[in-house]
């Protein structure tokens, strides 16, 4: 059997260029199907194994991105929250399909130097920060001298960061108008409040109610984790003079603890109080009734995100996007 020591040799047995054996054997890059089997049957003919360890010190790469979740608005908050759980699967799923892994971890930050630990560990290649948290000013201190970073939440306009997301302020409005136009006239927002994120998502389901000429918005600020959001609108709710007639919530997890409370306190969804949620989440759909939503369109959100870092690991400069959410009708509204 012939004997291979290196990629070169490889190559030249294979009849391609050593860009094109490598792409083949790790799987990253551009490749036709028929090249990529025929490689990876004389690869395995010849018991040829790349030496991935050489490649990225080579290059220079280590092939990792980095996924940080800052949770320094609520501790309490996991990565088993259904959110994270979709959103780092689309990227999990899109970063490997450029042949790159994901190194995911959940921040709590104790001082302004979090991000520049992960960043000067030499481990990754790039970073996705999945939501701005209460961590705004130092997203913004580093993106000043660090490239390859991408953020996932909200958009301002004398920002300096790159992000990418869904337009919270007119999903807060779609929201709204939506229970407007079912009828509704008293509308509270369920939620954290806490972030540009879902201050955005208030501020534009208080500006449909100014529009509409109805009564301001009742606000019920609520955690993240689902328990305890349940306990803070169970409570508000209870103590309210008049129970409102329709609920637009700050994701779709604290839309699930709002109808959870609403059946204890005796309420209908959605014949007594219609209520809709933010995000888009699969277990939307699973609900009962089904939940009303809108959608950011997180897979599409997780795929511009990975082409706009793989453009800034590049060298590029690249500008924020926010996504048009889209409105979702099921059974809760």
């Amino acid at each position: 059997m012939v004997s291979v020591k290196n990629l070169k040799e490889f190559s030249e047995l294979a009849g391609v260029s050593t860009a094109t054996a490598s792409r083949a054997l790790t799987g990253s890059g551009r490749v036709s199907e028929e090249t990529r089997k025929r490689i990876a049957a004389l690869a395995e003919k010849l018991g040829y194994q790349p030496n991935i360890a050489a490649r990225n010190l080579r290059t220079q790469r280590t092939m990792t991105i980095g996924v940080l979740v800052p949770l320094g608005h609520e501790a309490l908050q996991h990565l088993s929250d259904p959110f994270f759980n979709t959103m780092t699967g689309f990227l999990a799923d899109a970063f490997a399909e450029n042949g790159y892994d994901m190194l995911l971890s959940r921040v709590l930050p104790r001082n302004d130097r979090w991000m520049d630990r992960f960043i000067g560990s030499g481990r990754v290649d790039g970073i996705v920060v999945v939501g701005q948290s209460d961590q705004f000013h130092v997203i913004e201190t580093v993106s000043r001298r660090y490239q390859p970073m991408v953020v996932w939440g909200g958009h301002s306009p004398d920002q300096h960061h790159c992000s990418i997301g869904s337009d919270n302020r007119l999903g807060g409005r779609m929201a709204t108008m939506h229970l407007v136009e079912r009828g509704c006239t008293r509308i509270a927002y369920a939620g954290p409040i806490k972030g540009s994120e879902f201050g955005e998502r208030a501020d534009g389901a208080r500006a449909a109610l100014i529009d509409a000429g109805l009564a301001p918005l009742e606000e019920i600020p609520t955690h993240f984790e689902p328990d305890a959001a349940y306990a803070d609108v169970r409570e508000k709710l209870a103590a309210l003079p008049h129970m409102p007639d329709g609920i637009v919530a700050g994701s779709d997890v604290t839309a699930i603890s709002v109808i959870r409370a609403l059946r204890d306190l005796g309420q209908r969804v959605p014949e007594d109080v219609r209520v809709i949620g933010y995000d888009g989440l699969p277990i939307g759909e699973h609900m009962a009734p089904p939940l009303s939503t809108i959608d950011q369109q997180l897979r599409h959100g997780a795929q511009l995100l990975t082409e706009t870092l793989f453009r800034r690991i590049a060298g590029e400069d690249t500008v924020s996007q926010q996504i048009e959410p889209q409105l979702i009708i099921r059974g809760s509204t």
